[in-house]
């Protein structure tokens, strides 16, 4: 049983993703299904199917493949699985959950934005809207480079500091 992401298996992985349909998943679940009978346990390919089953609406069944899938990844693949999972969590309604794994990966990846952004969703979602907007407050400041916003940036932290203490 590989664990590993072959180049061979990268581009399998990639082709299948470009020829995926939104509207109809099923084709894409079942290429990821059979993968993973050809590469069980790997945790790529575990990802993937993850992935497809969300992106269908299986949220539950994602789920478990995800979980599978995160003690063996590493790096942006292993980020984008942290981000997918934390947000099906949120859109089971699971807020805790979902802002616990947004908290240990934003720890882990301190410079994704995308995490940043799907945790400010989750805290909006659990009714946390001051902490949201002071998130995505941060998010704006560090990253927009307007002459505009940058002469207001003491202000804007000052304002999500604010929003993110009440």
């Amino acid at each position: 049983m590989s664990t590993e992401l072959t180049p061979e298996l990268a581009t399998t992985i990639e082709e299948a993703f470009s020829r995926r349909d939104r509207e109809n998943m099923q084709p894409t679940i079942d290429f990821f299904e059979d993968l993973l009978t050809r590469h069980p346990g790997n945790p790529y390919v575990l990802y993937e199917v993850g992935g497809s089953y969300d992106t269908a609406g299986q949220e539950e069944k994602a789920l478990e493949y995800y979980e599978q899938a995160l003690p063996g990844l590493t790096g942006d693949i292993r980020r984008k699985c942290l981000l997918q999972y934390g947000s099906t969590l949120r859109n089971l309604d699971r807020f805790d959950e979902s802002l616990e794994v947004f908290k240990k990966a934003c720890e882990e990846f301190p410079e994704s934005d995308s995490l940043r952004v799907f945790k400010a969703l989750t805290l909006h979602a659990a009714g946390r809207h001051d902490k949201a907007l002071a998130t995505l407050l941060l998010v704006i400041s560090d990253r927009v480079e307007t002459p505009d916003l940058k002469r207001y940036e003491a202000s804007l932290r000052a304002n999500a500091h604010h929003l993110a203490s009440l």
